[in-house]
C-alpha cells in the first residue's frame, strides 16, 4: 500500500513539473507585434507557458518548466539585455532542480531569438528556429510538428495573431503533445494595443479545460479580433483614414460572414474610401441576410451615425441601395 501511494505521489509531482506542450514565440518585424502560442495535455497552459509585454518581448517557459523565467526574462530584456543575454542569465540565476530539463524560448524587441531545450526535457523535444519565430516542443509525437508549425507560420500571409493559431492548428494537426489535447492559448502584444486603457494585449485568449482546445481556441479568436478591429475602424473614421478603416470594417465581414450589420458597415465605408461598387456589393450582402423591413431598420440607425451621415447626400447612390 505503502508502494502504491508513493507511485501516485511521483506520477503526480511529475505531472506538475513537466509542462508537456508545443508553443510558438515570434515577432512581426513590420508593426513590432510580438506573441506566443501553446497548446498542451495540461490544465489551462496559457497561466503558466505564456509571458510578453509590447515593445520588450515574448517568452515561452516550458517542459520541467520554471514559471518565474517569464517575468524575470521581461525584466531583463527591459534592461536592455538580449534575449541570448536573457537567456544564459536565467539559467546562471536558476537554483531549483530539474535546470537539464528546461525549455525555453525569447524573442525580444529587436527580432533576436534565442532557444534552448535541455537534455533533461522528455522526448519527443525539440525546436525549430526561423528568421522570426521559434516552435519547441516536447513530450511530442516527434520533429514533425515544430517542422509543420514553422511550415504554417511562413505561409501564412496574415496578421500575427493568425499566424500564430496557424502555426499551432498545423502542430496540433501534426500529432502535437503525445498524451492527447486539453488547453490552449494566444498571447500578443503591441504597445498600447489592448482593450481599455494602458494595456498591451491585443489578443489574450485561453481554453483552459477542453476536448477540442483548437476548435474553442478559433471561436474566442474570431470575437477576439472583431472586437480589435471593431476598435480599430472606429479610430480610423475619426481620423479620416479611409482605407485603414475599410481594411477594418473587411475584417469584421470575414470574422462575422453571417452578421448583416458587418456587411452593413462595409458597405458605407466603402462608399466613403470611394470604392461604390464594392459598398454596393456590400449592401447588397446585407440586404440577403435580414428580411425587407429589417433592412430598413439597420440602414437608418446605421446611416445615422457619424461620418456615415455624409452617405445620405448622394441622394442617386441611396436610391440604387434602398430602392426608393
Amino acid at each position: 500500500m505503502k508502494r502504491v501511494i508513493l507511485l501516485i505521489a511521483f506520477v503526480l509531482m511529475s505531472s506538475h513539473l513537466a509542462m508537456a506542450t508545443f508553443s510558438i514565440v515570434a515577432i512581426d518585424p513590420a508593426n513590432g507585434d510580438m506573441g506566443v502560442a501553446v497548446a498542451s495535455r495540461y490544465f489551462a497552459v496559457g497561466t503558466v507557458v505564456p509571458w510578453a509585454e509590447g515593445g520588450v518581448g515574448a517568452v515561452a517557459t516550458q517542459a520541467n518548466v520554471n514559471v518565474g523565467y517569464g517575468p524575470r526574462a521581461l525584466e531583463l530584456l527591459k534592461q536592455g539585455l538580449t534575449a541570448q543575454q536573457v537567456m544564459d542569465k536565467l539559467f546562471a540565476e536558476d537554483t531549483f532542480p530539474g535546470k537539464d530539463g528546461r525549455q525555453i524560448a525569447i524573442v525580444d524587441a529587436k527580432g533576436n531569438i534565442a532557444v534552448f531545450s535541455g537534455d533533461g526535457a522528455q522526448d519527443w523535444k525539440g525546436h525549430k528556429k526561423g528568421m522570426t519565430w521559434s516552435a519547441q516542443g516536447n513530450i511530442l509525437v516527434g520533429p514533425q510538428v515544430v517542422d509543420a508549425m514553422g511550415k504554417a507560420f511562413e505561409s501564412t500571409n496574415d496578421e500575427l495573431a493568425e499566424k500564430l493559431y496557424a502555426a499551432l492548428k498545423a502542430g496540433d494537426e501534426a500529432g502535437g503533445d503525445s498524451r492527447g489535447r486539453q488547453s490552449a492559448s494566444i498571447l500578443v502584444v503591441r504597445k498600447g494595443g489592448g482593450r481599455n486603457t494602458n494595456n498591451d494585449r491585443y489578443v489574450y485568449i485561453n481554453v483552459d479545460d477542453s476536448q477540442e482546445p483548437m476548435h474553442e481556441l478559433r471561436r474566442l479568436l474570431d470575437i477576439q479580433m472583431r472586437g480589435n478591429h471593431q476598435s480599430a475602424l472606429g479610430r480610423a473614421l475619426s481620423e479620416n483614414r479611409y482605407a485603414d478603416a475599410l481594411n477594418s470594417a473587411a475584417h469584421l465581414v470575414r470574422y462575422s460572414p453571417l452578421a448583416a450589420q458587418s456587411h452593413m458597415t462595409l458597405g458605407f465605408v466603402a462608399y466613403l474610401a470611394g470604392k461604390q461598387d464594392e459598398a454596393l456589393t456590400a449592401f447588397k450582402r446585407a440586404h440577403e441576410l435580414t428580411l425587407p423591413n429589417q433592412f430598413k431598420q439597420l440602414w437608418e440607425m446605421t446611416s445615422g451615425r457619424g461620418q456615415f451621415k455624409k452617405v445620405l447626400e448622394d441622394k442617386e447612390f441611396v436610391a440604387r441601395v434602398t430602392g426608393s
